[in-house]
């Protein structure tokens, strides 16, 4: 690229920022920033790259000096109309008059360059040194892509950890919505499973007192329907009936009093059912906060050194004695001989680059661990008593009755 080319292709990209700004309403806000700010770092990537590239080579020729105070000033006046924009909120209604009055700096600004400093430049340096600070500006319009190129990639790795991020706790919430479920779950098949061994258990308990009772009903009503006219005259139907029943049954009292607290079976053919409960032993879990990680980004500031070869020219005058005394060229004239002098010093420039990312993230592990705990449970303890005892026992029982 040509210098005109690169110092035309500013303004250009300018001048269509420009346009679409103006096409902007008031109550694009959003979208004015958006543009504004894409605006004012291209008008001042434009005088920046003017000054620190051209401004320096056209300070050390006289013809050019003056266009360089110029140059400047206007530059001062352009960012002091960018700052004022920049300070102004985007829908106010003198925003528009006054991205106007910056739009018409900028293309007198441009303007001059265009028709004063390019024809001055092209003028006065010689095309090595035109060619030099092509070089130097296409080198830093080089460095200032690769700098929107890191900032984007940047600004992507960092929308890809934040998505993953919030990909991650989604799936973190989600596990412990499942882990939540999963325990109510248990809390409720436990729950179930203890009211139906309380229900076996009142089944169990009720069964020999409801036989009991349908065999004492079913025998008062055979006795009465076959002895009840005998029964009436010689005693009463209750006297009777306790008579009948309850005597096998007192007997079996007396036996369980003398044996202990023993229960005894009653009549014969009739079962009474012992329940025997125990303690069933439920683990289940919860999720507890063992701490948090906490992780800081902060800036240090390193002294860096770096050695750079410098090159200078200067001026150096030889007076010799010719070597023949005849003469050659035109003298016993005025001439005045103009060399400048150049010296090469240091500028230092800072970019932003991506060095290393610092991936955060929670590892589920499994382990397995043994639960120790004493539960209770009901035996039974039977004591019988010898076989000729219990029979004449029950031997007597039915005589009795």
């Amino acid at each position: 690229m040509t210098l005109r080319s690169l110092m035309q292709a500013g303004p250009a990209k300018a001048n269509e920022l420009f346009a679409k700004l103006s096409e902007t309403s008031d109550g694009a806000v959003k979208t004015r920033e958006r543009l504004f700010a894409e605006l004012k770092a291209e008008l001042e990537f434009h005088t920046s790259l003017e000054e620190q590239h051209l401004f320096p080579v056209l300070r050390r020729n006289p013809e050019t000096k003056d266009l360089v105070a110029d140059a400047i000033r206007d530059n001062k006046e352009l960012r002091a109309k960018v700052a004022e924009l920049d300070g102004m909120a985007k829908n106010d209604a003198i925003f528009s008059e006054r991205l106007s009055e910056l739009q018409k700096v900028f293309r007198q600004h441009a303007r001059d360059d265009r028709k004063e400093l390019l024809p001055a430049v092209q003028r006065a340096l010689s095309e090595e040194q035109v060619q030099g600070v092509t070089d130097k500006m296409e080198a830093g319009i080089a460095e200032a892509e690769q700098a929107k190129q890191d900032e984007a990639e940047e600004r992507r790795a960092k929308a890809r950890q934040e998505r993953e991020e919030a990909e991650f706790l989604a799936r973190q919430a989600e596990l412990r919505e499942q882990e939540d479920a999963t325990t109510e779950r248990e809390q409720a098949a436990a729950e179930q499973r203890v009211r139906a061994q309380a229900r076996q258990v009142a089944d169990a308990a009720l069964k020999p007192v409801t036989a009991m009772a349908k065999a004492v009903d079913e025998a008062a009503r055979q006795t009465t329907a076959t002895f009840g006219a005998e029964a009436g005259r010689t005693q009463s139907p209750a006297l009777a009936l306790t008579n009948m029943f309850m005597w096998p049954w007192l007997g079996a009292m007396q036996s369980a009093q003398q044996n202990g607290s023993t229960k005894a079976r009653g009549v014969s053919g009739m079962e009474e059912v012992i329940p025997l409960g125990e303690e069933v032993l439920e683990v289940g879990k919860r999720t507890e906060n063992r701490g948090t990680a906490r992780i800081r980004r902060f800036v240090v500031e390193i002294p860096i050194e770096r050695q750079v070869t410098l090159q200078s020219e200067r001026v150096v005058v030889e007076r010799r004695r010719p070597v023949s005394d005849k003469v050659t060229g035109e003298i016993l004239t005025e001439v005045t001989v103009e060399i400048v002098e150049t010296e090469e010093v240091p500028t230092v420039e800072k970019r932003l680059r991506l060095r290393e990312e610092i991936v955060v993230r929670t590892e589920r592990a499994q382990r397995i661990e043994t639960v120790k705990e004493i539960v209770r449970r009901d035996e039974v303890e039977i004591q019988q008593p010898s076989r000729k005892r219990g029979s004449q026992h029950f031997l007597l029982g039915t005589t009795e009755g």
